[in-house]
This record gives C-alpha cells, sequence and structure tokens, in this order.
C-alpha cells in the first residue's frame, strides 16, 4: 500500500513550490516518522512502502527531484528497484539515497555502482539525513544549471562562428561583385555601341546593294561563298544573345550584393520577394537536369507583401538553408530510386507567400526524401544532421531558427511526413 504524505498542513515558512522527495520504505513507522520530518522541512513527500509501488509511482510525467530508498525489502528491494529506475532514461537523472543497517563495505559499494550518490544509516539522524538530502539537491540543481548554461554557450558559440562566416562570406561576395561589376558594365556600354555600329555598317551595305546592284564578278563570288544575308542576320541576333548575357551576369553581381548585405547597418525595410529571388537565381543551377537527376520544377505563388523591417542578410541565409535543404531532400530522393522510377519522378519546390493580419507567411516546400518524427524533434538543435560526413554540419537549422526566433520575434516550423514532403514555415512581424 502506497500513500502520499503532502496533505499535511505546510509550515508558514514553506515555499509554495516545495521540492519532491521519494520515500520508499516498507517499515510504516519509519516511513511515518521520516516523511513527517520531510514535511516540517518543506519538502513535498511522496512515500511508498515497496519498490515494485515506486516504480508505478514514477510512471507519469511528473517526477520526484530525489529518492530515499531503502535497502532490505521485500520481493523488489533496493538494489534491484535503483537498478531498474537507473535504466528509465526519464528517472536516470534522479539522485538516489540508499536507506541501510547494513555496515558491510561491499554492500554499500554494490548500490554506489548502481548509481546511488549517497547512503544514509539506520536508525536516522535526522539532522545528517536533512544535510544530505539538501546536498544532493544543491549539486543537482547546479547540474542542472550548468548544462543549461553549457547549452547556451554552444548556442552562442555557434551563431558567433556562423556571424563570422555570414560576414566573411559577405565582404568576399561583395568584393567579387565590385571586382566583376566594373568590366561587365564596361562591356554593356560597349555592346551598345557595338549594335550600333554593325546597324551603320548593314544600312551602309544595303546602299550599296541599292546602287550597285551589279558589283565585279569577284564580289558576287563572295557574296555567294560568305552568305552574306545570313551573317548580316545572324550579327544582330548574336548581339542581342550579348545583350541578354550581360543582363543576366549584371542580376547574378546584383544578386550577390543584395544577398551579401548585413546587419551593421541596424534593421531596415526590405521586400521578401526580391530576397528569394537573389537566392533562387544564385541556386538556379541546381534546378536544371543533370547526369544525376532531373529537372527540379519551381512553383512561385506570392502573394502581396509589404515591405517589412529586418535584417536582409540574415533572412536571405534562411531562404538559402531552406531551399538549399529543398534542393538536397529531392537529389537524395532521386538518387535512392531506380532509373525507370527517376525517370517519372519529379522533383518539386513550392515556394507561397501571404499576408495574415499584421504578420507575413512564408512556406518553403517539397517532395523530397521527408524527415521521421524522431529528426523532427532535434531538427532545430545546433550540430544535429542527417547528412552524411562533408554534407553538412548541423548548423544551417539551428542558425535559421536563431535568426527567425531570436533576432526578427518570428516562428519557425516544420511539416514533414517521412517519404513524402516536408514544409517549413516562416513567420515574421511586418515591423
Amino acid at each position: 500500500m502506497s500513500a502520499t504524505i503532502g496533505d499535511q498542513k505546510n509550515s508558514l515558512n514553506c515555499d509554495p513550490a516545495r521540492e519532491i522527495v521519494l520515500v520508499v520504505d516498507d517499515n510504516p513507522a519509519n516511513l511515518q516518522v521520516l516523511s513527517s520530518f520531510l514535511d516540517q522541512s518543506c519538502f513535498e513527500v511522496w512515500a511508498t512502502r515497496s519498490g515494485e509501488k515506486a516504480i508505478q509511482r514514477l510512471d507519469n510525467e511528473h517526477l520526484p527531484d530525489l529518492i530515499l530508498l531503502d535497502v532490505m525489502m521485500p520481493g523488489m528491494d533496493g538494489f534491484e528497484t535503483c537498478k531498474h529506475l537507473k535504466s528509465d532514461p526519464r528517472i536516470q537523472d534522479i539522485p538516489i539515497i540508499f536507506m541501510t543497517a547494513l555496515s558491510d563495505p561491499a554492500e554499500k559499494v554494490k548500490g554506489l555502482r548502481l548509481g546511488a550518490v549517497d547512503y544514509i544509516t539506520k536508525p536516522f539522524q535526522y539532522e545528517e539525513v536533512l544535510v544530505r538530502i539538501e546536498h544532493q539537491l544543491k549539486l543537482r540543481n547546479l547540474t542542472k544549471t550548468l548544462i543549461t548554461k553549457n547549452t547556451e554557450l554552444q548556442q552562442v558559440q555557434t551563431q558567433l562562428i556562423q556571424a563570422e562566416k555570414v560576414a566573411a562570406l559577405g565582404h568576399l561576395t561583395a568584393g567579387i561583385a565590385h571586382e566583376v561589376n566594373n568590366p561587365i558594365n564596361f562591356i554593356a556600354g560597349n555592346l551598345n555601341f557595338v549594335e550600333q555600329y554593325v546597324q551603320e555598317v548593314v544600312d551602309l551595305l544595303k546602299l550599296y546593294q541599292k546602287y550597285l546592284p551589279d558589283p565585279p564578278v569577284e564580289i558576287q563570288n563572295a557574296i555567294k561563298t560568305k552568305d552574306i544575308s545570313f551573317l548580316l542576320n545572324d550579327f544582330s541576333r548574336i548581339i542581342q544573345s550579348m545583350q541578354v548575357g550581360t543582363e543576366r551576369v549584371i542580376e547574378i553581381v546584383s544578386s550577390l550584393n543584395n544577398f551579401s548585405r548585413h546587419r551593421e547597418a541596424g534593421k531596415k525595410f526590405a521586400n521578401l520577394h526580391e530576397g528569394l529571388e537573389s537566392t533562387l537565381l544564385i541556386l538556379g543551377h541546381r534546378l536544371k537536369a543533370n547526369a544525376h537527376c532531373q529537372a527540379i520544377k519551381l512553383i512561385k505563388e506570392y502573394g502581396e507583401l509589404p515591405p517589412i523591417e529586418c535584417y536582409p542578410g540574415e533572412l536571405n541565409q534562411v531562404f538559402m538553408n531552406l531551399i538549399c535543404n529543398a534542393l538536397d531532400a529531392i537529389e537524395e530522393s532521386q538518387k535512392n530510386q531506380y532509373f525507370e522510377e527517376t525517370s517519372k519522378y519529379l522533383g518539386v519546390i513550392r515556394i507561397q507567400t501571404e499576408l495574415v493580419g499584421e504578420r507575413v507567411i512564408l512556406r518553403i516546400a517539397d517532395n523530397g526524401s521527408g524527415i521521421s518524427e524522431a529528426d523532427q524533434r532535434k531538427m532545430f538543435d545546433a550540430f544535429y544532421t542527417t547528412k552524411t560526413i562533408g554534407k553538412g554540419t548541423g548548423l544551417g537549422l539551428s542558425i535559421a531558427y536563431q535568426i527567425v526566433v531570436n533576432n526578427h520575434r518570428g516562428k519557425l516550423t516544420c511539416h514533414s511526413t517521412q517519404g513524402e514532403s516536408t514544409e517549413f514555415v516562416i513567420e515574421l512581424p511586418i515591423r
């Protein structure tokens, strides 16, 4: 039979949120006296008279902060109970103090090796019991604090490393864009003159044909051999294609400049669609078919969005990470299929934006390999990755989460079905 002795009247000096001690002892007198003493010492006490009942008592989400466990009990003794509790990941970090009248050092060593943190010898000295309990609870709380601080430190370290990488990438891309910008502008500007000069030469040749329709035989043979009409027409098309190419390079340079913008100047109002387009332009080569993968279809469903107050460079980094992950997932799906299946499989990335009230919603979805529920629970943890060595660092989604949630007061969530699809949803305030 188990009883919880926590319904007694609290001492006036006790904190309402008291720490919980589970006492396991088959002796009713010991259980009553010890529970009463701990209750008066401002602990919430759970009491039970067997190892089996203690295990049942812990079969829920609400757990104690410390366990006092009698060694000698009928049925499941303290050692067996301790072994069972330490095998449960939910319970294994809860400190266990054995209570025993045994003085054999071998028995104490056995208990410590099973995971107990201390021993209390019967008959009890209650002040000693209290000091040992408080000492172990303080150690546990300090350990929890240390783990929390260590996690925070890792996150800060990760952010610093990534921020340094992004800053370096920003300076590099800005430098490349600047160096490319000058010669490409020179080429683009001169192409206009080339087109003008070519047109003048063509017009002059037409005048020759008009007023000198019968040139010498040598010139007539040259015209037939060189196919002058084709050359003149094709020359114009070549210049037009060169103009398209230079405009494309100018767009890429502009996208590099947009992408590399960092937060030195603070938040500014920016158009998210421009950030998406610059990212897609940089990643455009990965959408095309190659020797290993089919072409990937891109569907853009943009709503009417106002400019939002943000760090544009950081959000571009988020877009880059999420779209790259979508591309990786589709490529992985194609690699895992047989040739016949791959030829029928069409990879699709869908990007949707909409305005809902005072917040902007952006969805990036793919029909790739999906993410398991276990991986979804850890996907935003720093350094956690399911990709092969050299393929992923485990920082992309963690940094994306920090940027969206911490730096922009937004939300980043994931909905995925393993083997079918994945959708990331970014929710951002307008300002």
